[in-house]
């Protein structure tokens, strides 16, 4: 789960970089309206969304989504369990030592 939220966080970081750079500043526009003679254009109101201005809101909330879940899940972390967790060991039983110093042996 988390690595496929991962993927999906790094592709769409990529992807809202690229929308970003992709799309066209307000300020040249300001620029050729002073040279073209329009300056009812300048301070007039942006309208609609275009396509652009939409993925990039979209792509946005994407990689806000995938942000907070990547934190709930290195918040919240799942015990994972093996396949040698399951099994039971058999420890062996503890002897007491011998001791043979105090053994003495008869004599011939």
């Amino acid at each position: 789960m988390e690595t496929i939220v991962w993927v999906f966080h790094l592709v769409t970081a990529i992807a809202l970089c690229g929308l970003v750079l992709v799309q066209h500043g307000k300020g040249a526009d300001m620029g050729a309206a002073f040279g073209t003679g329009s300056a009812g254009s300048l301070f007039g109101s942006g309208g609609s969304a275009n396509f652009l201005s939409r993925s990039t809101a979209i792509a946005a909330a994407i990689f806000f989504v995938t942000s907070l879940t990547l934190t709930y899940l290195y918040s919240h972390p799942t015990q994972q369990t093996g396949v040698m967790d399951r099994v039971d060991v058999v420890k062996p039983a503890v002897t007491a030592p011998v001791d043979n110093s105090k053994s003495k042996e008869i004599p011939k």
